[in-house]
Parts: C-alpha cells; sequence; structure tokens
C-alpha cells in the first residue's frame, strides 16, 4: 500500500518548481492533490488564488473540504523574493512579502486546523535565508524567519490535538526561476559553477531533494517529529566562508 492512499494534499504554489515536485511526489505516493496559486494548474485538482489577500485561504480551504470532504496533510510552499536594502524597501513591497510568505500560512493553517486534528501534518517550505541572509533580502529574510518560528509555535499548541509541524530551509534549487537567473548572466556557465562551489556536495539542489523530505516528514514515518527546522543546502550553511 502507498504511504498516501486515502490522503487529500494541499500544496500552495504547487505547479511549479518546488510545489510541482512535492505534489508529484505526494500524487506517486497515492495522495489526493489539490493545488492553489493565482494561475490555473493542468495537472492536479486547482484553486486559482491570489494568497496576498486575507480572504483567500478560508476560501481554498473551504474549497478543498467541500470538494473531498477532508483534508489531511497542508503544504505551504508558495512564496515570493524582491530585491531591497532595508534602506530601498517600501512598506508596500515589505507588506506583499510578509503577506504572501508568512501571513498566508498562518491563516491556511488557522483554518485548516480543525480538519487536521488527529493525526494531519504540516510541512511549511522556508529557507536558509531564515537562518542567514543573501544582500537586499530583508523582506524575505524576516519572511522565512517568522515561518520558522510560526512552525515551532504551531507544534507547540497543536501537538496535543495530533497536528506534526514541521518545515524545511531549502538552499540554492535549480527551479525555472534560478536558471532564468543564471541565464541571465554576462557568463551563465561560469555562474553555475560559482554557485556549485559554494556548496560542500559541489553541486546545487534539484526540486525533488526537497519533495524528498517534505513528502517524509509529513509522512506515518515521520510521526515523532515535530517543531523542527530541516535544512537542504547541500551543506552550504555548514561551510565556513575563507577569502579568495
Amino acid at each position: 500500500m502507498k504511504r498516501f492512499e486515502g490522503k487529500v494534499v494541499l500544496v500552495t504554489g504547487g505547479r511549479s518548481g518546488i510545489g510541482r515536485a512535492i505534489a508529484d511526489q505526494f500524487a506517486s505516493e497515492g495522495a489526493r492533490v489539490f493545488t492553489a496559486q493565482r494561475g490555473q494548474d493542468e495537472r492536479y485538482e486547482s484553486i486559482q488564488a491570489d494568497l496576498s489577500d486575507s480572504d483567500a485561504a478560508e476560501t481554498v480551504i473551504k474549497h478543498v473540504t467541500n470538494k473531498a470532504g477532508q483534508l489531511n496533510i497542508l503544504v505551504n510552499n508558495a512564496g515570493v523574493m524582491k530585491e531591497a536594502t532595508v534602506a530601498d524597501c517600501g512598506l508596500q513591497q515589505w507588506n506583499e512579502t510578509l503577506a504572501i510568505n508568512l501571513t498566508a500560512p498562518f491563516l491556511l493553517i488557522k483554518h485548516a486546523l480543525p480538519y487536521l486534528n488527529n493525526g494531519g501534518a504540516i510541512v511549511n517550505v522556508g529557507s536558509i535565508e531564515g537562518l542567514g541572509s543573501n544582500p537586499k533580502h530583508p523582506a524575505y529574510c524576516a519572511s522565512k524567519a517568522g515561518l520558522h518560528g510560526l512552525t515551532r509555535a504551531v507544534a507547540v499548541d497543536h501537538g496535543c490535538d495530533g497536528v506534526r509541524c514541521n518545515a524545511v530551509a531549502p538552499g540554492w534549487i535549480d527551479t525555472e526561476l534560478n536558471e532564468a537567473f543564471i541565464d541571465s548572466m554576462s557568463n551563465p556557465t561560469e555562474f553555475r559553477q560559482s554557485i556549485a562551489g559554494i556548496h560542500p556536495l559541489g553541486k546545487t539542489g534539484v526540486p525533488a531533494d526537497v519533495a524528498s523530505l517534505v513528502v517524509f516528514l509529513a509522512s506515518s514515518d515521520a510521526g515523532f517529529i515535530t517543531g523542527q527546522i530541516y535544512t537542504v543546502d547541500g551543506g552550504r550553511m555548514a561551510k565556513l566562508s575563507l577569502p579568495n
């Protein structure tokens, strides 16, 4: 029997990148998968939603539970990242980033909790930038650090209800967006080699690397794991930098 037969999973931002890999792996193990994002997902049961809208979370959860009659696993994967220093970051940009990266997961969890009692699982997709920072990412870093904190709070407050909540913190993953960023460089080949070189494993990650951990954390195999943040970064955060 597949691990998720009879289970219903909601993955936000499940149409591409890490979210698509997560949705695919759950489906391959028998789950009924819903995805929620701005665009239509042709592969899975899809809800078009602007998660920056505070009313969207309740609508999404109601859609899934009305259609499926249950919700067993919530994966908060949708996110945005915009570049600006604190000096240059406007309040609107700050609020938009936190709305999608932190407030939406909070509201989705809030509305999903009644359905997740007695064995449900939540996995939040944070970032190594919730632990450290790249330049010009104050709003993104703050939102991901907040998501890590929210993960622990949910685990502490709702473990007694049978709900587990964990997070993964990916590093550099070869998504379509990251590939497009590399291709925009003056020397993409050199940039790829440079990015790979900052990782002890000598390579960057792929979406399936993150998906495998997310699916494990949502499974009964991780039944005694909650409130944890798991880094998936090829050892990048473990490596101290040296002068060139």
